[in-house]
């Protein structure tokens, strides 16, 4: 089958544009912005790749067009297609009829973690020679690939509340069907489709309605919101964790902790990652897991070898004796949680921190207010405020002198620069590429070093 994806060179598109050529489909896309990785990645597969959504488009008359969240009504190609009654699915459901219907799918839904999280699960179950297939939001760094199919029966993906397509308004895990399932926490986030807390829930509630009694759930025990969301009711069994009786945490030292299952210690796990939110992923990961029949120790065992996931604490380098972060965190609680894990790495070192406000709940600033708090970790702030429709210094005016706001990216570089020291830790946050910002500030810190080596004493 010829299948023609709108919106290919997004990270979910892109992964289902994979699974469908490794399925053995001919698979031709389009997108706004045709650009690497993924584009290269794409190509690579033999996938033809189109820039824009002009009408003219539907002459490849495909056998299937396959329409991404991202497309809106309006869209030329949408139109012509619409029109003339060509075949046309969601992204999700195609993966669900096509791929996920033979599968034992282990899906891991929440507001933060769920690409951590969903790659630990990857990582156990292919350590443990299940060789499973999967479909993540980021690129696990164990494998590569934000996506493959394999002929495991086995299937992880990252379970996205997010709407679905123009036409099909429900979440993207409703579609999924899992066995097992992971509930990692729940925040009001994607402010720009989702009115409040509530109706978050309400599909929270739809996808729990979807897991057979014969599945698994595993819960965050300390998050009110999933409590409210089991309380309307739940047929499958469930497993905590976070809290006595359930999956449990002891952390041992900086880069240990001990994991135990109603009050029995099942294993240890030693890793390079930070903070606590990682120890509570790891925890989902490994109940998970143990539902698809890995042992817990064998679990915590493959965890010691895990090598995280591109963009979530990712070292881009060191320059000037001063070390640059790059992490994927945007929303408030998530921010927070990522500065607590790094400064309970470096101690009492400084904490630069670099934000880009860009997700649409950002931009909205529906979560503004929150921001001052969720920064309190860092010793200096620094904000990117081009784009938005608030404004960042206002709402970060409790800071005091601590943070500084710009909406010109080279002056923001060169500010950050000038004030960074050695032994200062620069920790960029943002859900984009913010324009290069990790190597332009290493390569501005690179020169002043070379410069600062080069010039005489007292010169």
């Amino acid at each position: 089958m010829h299948i023609h994806i709108l919106g290919a060179c997004g990270t979910f598109m892109g992964g289902i544009a994979a699974i469908a050529r490794q399925a053995g489909h001919e698979v031709t896309g389009s997108d706004a912005n045709v650009y690497p990785p993924m584009s290269s990645q794409l190509e690579a597969l033999g996938i033809k790749l189109i820039e824009g959504y002009d009408s003219e488009q539907i002459r490849i008359r495909p056998d299937l067009w396959v329409i991404g969240n991202v497309i809106t009504r309006g869209t030329p190609l949408v139109e012509e297609i619409l029109d003339r009654n060509e075949p046309y699915i969601s992204g999700p459901q195609w993966l669900a009829e096509n791929i996920l219907r033979s599968k034992w799918v282990l899906a891991v839904a929440g507001t933060h973690g769920k690409t951590s999280t969903s790659s630990m699960l990857a990582w156990i179950l292919e350590a443990a020679g299940k060789h499973p297939g999967f479909l993540i939001g980021g690129v696990p760094q164990d494998f590569g690939t934000s996506a493959r199919l394999t002929g495991s029966p086995l299937f992880v993906i990252e379970a996205d509340e997010y709407d679905t397509a123009f036409f099909d308004k429900r979440s993207k895990f409703v579609h999924y069907r899992p066995k097992t399932a992971v509930l990692n926490n729940l925040e009001l986030d994607h402010a720009d489709i989702f009115p409040d807390l509530a109706s978050i829930e309400q599909q929270f509630h739809y996808f729990v309605r979807t897991i057979p009694r014969s599945g698994s759930l595993v819960v965050n025990g300390t998050d009110e919101a999933l409590k409210r969301v089991l309380e309307r009711g739940c047929w499958t069994p469930v497993e905590h964790f976070g809290v006595d009786g359930g999956w449990q945490a002891k952390v041992l030292d900086a880069n240990a902790f001990r994991v135990s299952f109603a009050g029995q210690e099942q294993g240890r796990v030693r890793w390079g990652l930070l903070g606590q939110h990682n120890c509570a992923n790891a925890l989902a990961a490994i109940a998970a897991a143990r539902h698809a029949g890995v042992p817990a120790g064998a679990a915590c065992e493959a965890l010691g070898h895990f090598k995280n996931v591109k963009r979530r604490m990712e070292l881009r380098g060191t320059a000037g004796g001063v070390t640059v972060y790059d992490d994927f965190a945007h929303h408030p609680t998530a921010i927070a949680t990522t500065l607590a894990g790094l400064r309970s790495k470096v101690g009492k070192a400084r904490i630069l921190a670099v934000l880009e406000p860009r997700s649409n709940t950002m931009k909205l600033g529906i979560m503004k207010d929150a921001l001052p708090g969720s920064l309190a970790e860092a010793d200096l702030v620094y904000c990117y405020s081009a784009g938005l429709g608030w404004n960042p210094a206002d709402a970060l005016a409790p800071l005091g002198a601590r943070a500084i706001c710009h909406d010109d990216l080279d002056t923001l570089v060169a500010t950050i620069a000038a004030a960074a020291k050695p032994g200062d830790q620069v920790l960029v946050m943002s859900n984009g590429g913010f324009g290069g910002i990790h190597q332009k500030l290493l390569d501005r810190l690179s020169t002043a070093a070379a410069l600062a080596k080069s010039s005489p004493p007292g010169g």
